[in-house]
């Protein structure tokens, strides 16, 4: 199939694409496309005018703070693999980068456009949450910035306004001692994931965080469990821990709660035996 006809615009300036969402309709920013152009060839994600972001080089921008990095919405997934921009969590988002579709998506897709999407499974989605990122967004009204855990608000959507524009990530860093678990389970290669699962552990401060991903919903951000973690619970305390929640959390049925238990369990043991060390 074939998009339905549209108006292609490519603005020069931050202001300039702010001003364009401004003027309303059914406007999409288009950042590395690997996920729109499909929508829209497929019908699936009609506009009325595409806003190309391409040229603003101000949102490939990354600003490394002695606290923070504050990495630009163009930033590509292939730029943290290949560690051209600096890892604020320690190895994690080079991984989380590297794990995403095929070398040719990660050279043009971009972390904003990932999380702008947001798909239920995507890999940026369940990290960033982790993390606790923190999004910067633009209009031309101003600015503000919003927690990742309340930028998702379902499956495929967010808390953008229809004139506001993701423009930048915002990450903390992480202390050396903090370790971190990712897990990610698919079918085959290249895939979205059927379950995906980040771990934060910094046992010197008693600190955990589990978020879990590929859901009907948004991730789940798994309290208790973490609760649990950063407490030094046994193998079979965690577990009964975390299977509870999943229930109570109606995270599917049985195969799934299954399937995610097992996921969580493997992120979990992934700090434990030093992988990312």
């Amino acid at each position: 199939m074939k998009p339905a006809a549209f108006d292609w615009v490519a603005p020069q300036s931050l202001e300039e694409a702010l001003a364009l969402l401004a003027e309303g309709g059914d406007a999409r920013p288009l950042a590395g496309g690997q996920s729109l152009v499909p929508m829209l060839n497929l019908r699936l994600a009609p506009a009325d005018r595409i806003i190309d972001l391409g040229r603003l080089d101000a949102l490939r921008a990354v600003h490394e703070g002695e606290d923070a990095v504050l990495y630009g919405a163009l930033t590509a997934h292939a730029a943290f693999e290949d560690g051209r921009v600096p890892d604020a969590a320690g190895g994690l988002m080079r991984e989380t980068g590297a794990g995403i579709a095929f070398r040719a998506i990660r050279t043009r897709g971009t972390i904003g456009g990932s999380l702008a999407l947001a798909d239920p499974a995507a890999d940026w989605l369940v990290t960033l949450i982790a993390l606790e990122a923190r999004l910067h967004l633009r209009s031309v009204r101003g600015g503000r910035v919003v927690p990742a855990a309340d930028f998702v608000l379902g499956p495929y959507t967010t808390a953008l306004a229809p004139d506001e524009l993701l423009c930048a990530v915002e990450v903390a860093r992480r202390a050396p001692q903090s370790r971190w678990g990712r897990c990610k389970v698919v079918r085959k290669a290249g895939e979205y994931a059927d379950s995906l699962c980040v771990v934060l552990h910094d046992a010197s401060r008693g600190f955990a965080r589990v978020v879990l991903g590929a859901l009907d919903g948004a991730p789940l951000v798994l309290a208790r469990t973490a609760a649990a973690l950063a407490a030094g619970a046994g193998d079979a305390a965690l577990r009964a821990t975390l299977e509870a929640e999943l229930l109570e959390r109606e995270a599917g049925d049985a195969v799934a709660r299954r399937r995610h238990s097992t996921c969580v369990r493997r992120a979990v043991a992934s700090t434990v035996v030093g992988e990312n060390s």
